[in-house]
């Protein structure tokens, strides 16, 4: 019997966009399969150097799929993820 698979988001907080947005992108595009959707938000809107940024993004998979996504966000440099499993 195949895992169940959950819908869950997963909330990034990019500290230096300039500086590690390429290796998020990178990781979302190699995890594409578990994204439904994406949203980008420019948490500091006059910011023009150095400027914090948020990603939220929508997920389906298995808990291990989206925790291993999570786990492996979390640990990039500059970067907190943090994964709300929203189904049972």
């Amino acid at each position: 019997m195949p895992d169940k698979k959950h819908l869950a988001t997963i909330t990034i907080l990019v500290k230096d966009r300039q500086m590690h947005a390429k290796n998020v992108n990178k990781m979302l595009t190699e995890n594409g399969h578990l994204i439904i959707a994406r949203l980008g938000v420019n948490a500091q809107r006059s910011c023009v150097e150095n400027c914090t940024g948020m990603i939220i993004v929508a997920v389906e998979g298995t808990a291990k799929e989206i925790n291993n996504l999570t786990k492996k966000l979390d640990g990039l440099y500059g970067i907190v993820a943090k994964a709300s499993i929203m189904t049972e």
